[in-house]
């Protein structure tokens, strides 16, 4: 029986290094050629797919954590952030001098001192995902979130989600309040140590988006693998009839997944689908 295989991209998919290993191009390709489907499911928005993941031959993608769903080319759904909120996010991070990007299908367009206020953060980021302090001195805020572009225009009205630097806890905390038509979540840290905190569409999770592509493909939910490594896929491996995590995978995703592989530098994604018989 064919299934209908989803894949967080980063810690997943992709290494921080924004590498993807050859073992998971080659499962992925075989996997297909079995009659597997198999699409993204990440908190990217399109901008931010590099031309490698699309060239290892993947069904489609959802991106921005649910707000967008495409299938083969075809978009089945893509919900905004209205102009008004847009504008409101923009105007309220710049006041409290929040450095922020905003996530479109058309780019990611960074506040003006966003590379230069972000960048301990971006490096933080990935000191907690295991990299050392050598690895990541000399990191700039485009090595670690790709596709960014500055001097853009701010004022828009095609944003997925817009994601911002934490000062601290309680920034995230006053996003929540400010703006409660919105979904608030935080990124990059557990908890309190949480080190961004986004804004987009409320009342959509990668859950929500596969129901969606299940419902436009006429397949049951019972076909379906999840694979993830953060807590914000947990509605994703909880909604698919299985559910694996990575093994850098944090403690929340690791104790609820039915399986935990390896890490995804260390082949995680390619020996999950061999022991799934994914490649039978």
């Amino acid at each position: 029986m064919s299934k209908i295989i989803f894949l967080d991209v980063d810690g997943t998919l992709v290494d921080y290094h924004n590498h993807i290993p050859e073992s998971a191009i080659l499962a992925i390709r075989q996997a297909r050629e079995k009659g597997h489907r198999i699409y993204v499911c990440t908190g990217r928005s399109r901008a931010e797919m590099q031309p490698e993941i699309w060239d290892i031959g993947i069904d489609g993608m959802i991106g921005g954590n649910g707000s967008y769903v495409e299938d083969q080319g075809q978009v089945i759904m893509h919900q905004l952030i209205s102009e008004r909120d847009s504008h409101a996010i923009v105007d309220w991070l710049t006041e409290r001098g929040l450095p922020f990007y905003l996530e479109s299908n058309n780019g990611l367009f960074a506040s003006p001192n966003f590379r230069e206020s972000a960048r301990a953060t971006a490096q933080a980021y990935l000191l907690g995902k295991g990299k050392d302090a050598e690895e990541v001195k000399d990191l700039q805020v485009e090595d670690v979130i790709h596709g960014i572009i500055f001097g853009g225009q701010l004022y828009r009205n095609d944003l997925n989600k817009v994601s911002f630097v934490l000062h601290s806890y309680q920034d995230y905390l006053d996003s929540k309040a400010a703006f409660p038509q919105l979904e608030a979540n935080t990124w990059g840290g557990r908890s309190e140590t949480a080190l961004f905190g986004d804004l987009g569409v409320k009342d959509i999770d990668k859950s929500h988006a596969i129901d969606v592509l299940l419902s436009h493909l006429g397949v049951d939910r019972a076909d379906t693998i999840a694979f993830g490594d953060a807590e914000i896929d947990i509605p994703m491996l909880k909604y698919c009839a299985y559910g694996v995590s990575m093994g850098n995978g944090g403690p929340e995703i690791r104790a609820m997944a039915n399986m935990v592989t390896d890490n995804v530098e260390e082949d995680g994604l390619s020996k999950a689908f061999k022991q799934l018989g994914l490649l039978d």
